[in-house]
């Protein structure tokens, strides 16, 4: 599994190319994304540019794949069975954004120098299959989901994991990508965020990273636009590498300090025999099963409530619960001390039951 960025050599400087690329590598990102669909005028002056900068990321650890297409090979007047030219400029793989008829893509999986064949995951079909008849070298084919830079244009949720699945089903590597609107550069020039899923359009990127992580089709992750703020390269980095599940909340104003540690400092697990009303956190109950919790905010509840249980709950006093289904409070056992943040919403349904997780404030996100 990898971070990685991307970078736009037609529309960037050297100096800020390197400059980025140093700053990811420190972070412990390990791949880079870039896109040659469209060549200069001067062929040799692009593939000399491309070479210095994917030259410095392998000294850095970071493998470039390279976004090409079938009439990319014309342009330099190269064959598909023929890859010394990538070769020759550091790439370590090549994406194919349109592909071939099948037994093309398996022949450049057999190349003599290692390039890896990556595969467009959103064409879907049965496009992994196909080449997979042909006998290609598993070991170097992997497999990206696009992204889309116009507005509900992304890929419907279910679609974005269904043709995940394909590849997972022959073992191979996946990516997709997230995006944030501190990125300065992108290929195109209207862009509302150049996500792969739909879903992800109205996420913070760090949300994004979690999400993606959760559903469990997807290994590397990249993003889309170059130049991204440094806090936001270490916000995805905080998201990709936290060891557990991590969801964001935000706290009433009359929540106690208790209840706060009971929510921050614990690592919950989702129950599994479960209702499907809630996620039951019961181990806080029996950390905190002498800490007296007073009845307050006992509304109903809204699904994405957080609720500790007070002492009108028995045995069940500082449970923490997290709301998937609006109920009555019953017998005003419950405190709403919080909510999950909206936009996080979508992580709760990838919960799985006996999943531990975590719980975070914004500023610690």
């Amino acid at each position: 599994m990898s971070l990685g960025i991307a970078i736009y050599p037609s529309k960037m400087t050297m100096t800020a190319m390197k400059t980025y690329v140093k700053q990811a590598a420190d972070l412990g990102y390990r791949r880079i994304f870039t896109s040659m669909l469209e060549v200069a005028d001067n062929p040799q002056e692009t593939l000399d540019k491309y070479q210095e900068i994917i030259h410095y990321g392998n000294q850095l650890y970071m493998e470039t794949t390279i976004d090409i297409s079938p009439v990319l090979f014309d342009k330099l007047n190269i064959s598909y069975q023929d890859l010394a030219l990538f070769d020759q400029i550091g790439a370590k793989a090549i994406r194919l954004d349109e592909g071939f008829t099948g037994m093309e893509e398996a022949r450049m999986t057999q190349n003599p120098y290692g390039i890896k064949i990556e595969l467009n995951i959103s064409r879907g079909q049965h496009y992994i299959d196909l080449i997979q008849d042909f006998s290609p070298n598993a070991a170097a084919i992997m497999g990206s989901h696009n992204f889309y830079p116009q507005s509900f244009t992304g890929l419907d949720s279910q679609y974005f994991i269904a043709t995940a699945q394909q590849y997972k089903k022959y073992h191979l590597t996946t990516a997709a990508f997230v995006d944030t609107a501190s990125g300065a550069v992108g290929p195109w020039p209207n862009s509302n965020l150049m996500v792969s899923a739909e879903i992800q359009r109205m996420m913070p990127i760090s949300t994004q990273v979690r999400w993606l992580k959760m559903l469990g089709v997807i290994d590397d992750i990249l993003i889309a636009s170059s130049l991204v703020d440094i806090e936001d390269l270490k916000a995805v980095a905080s998201a990709y590498f936290e060891p557990l599940p991590s969801l964001t909340v935000t706290f009433n104003d009359n929540a106690t300090t208790l209840e706060k540690q009971i929510i921050l400092e614990s690592t919950h697990m989702y129950r599994g025999d479960y209702s499907g009303y809630m996620i039951r956190s019961t181990m806080t109950r029996i950390v905190y099963r002498n800490q007296l919790n007073e009845p307050r905010q006992t509304n109903d509840i809204d699904i994405g409530d957080i609720t500790v249980g007070n002492s009108n709950a028995g045995q069940y006093q500082n449970e923490t619960q997290i709301a998937l289904k609006t109920r009555p409070n019953i017998g005003q056992q419950h405190n709403v001390v919080g909510r999950i943040r909206p936009s996080d919403l979508p992580l709760l349904q990838q919960l799985k039951p006996w999943q531990s997780f975590r719980l975070h404030t914004i500023t610690d996100s």
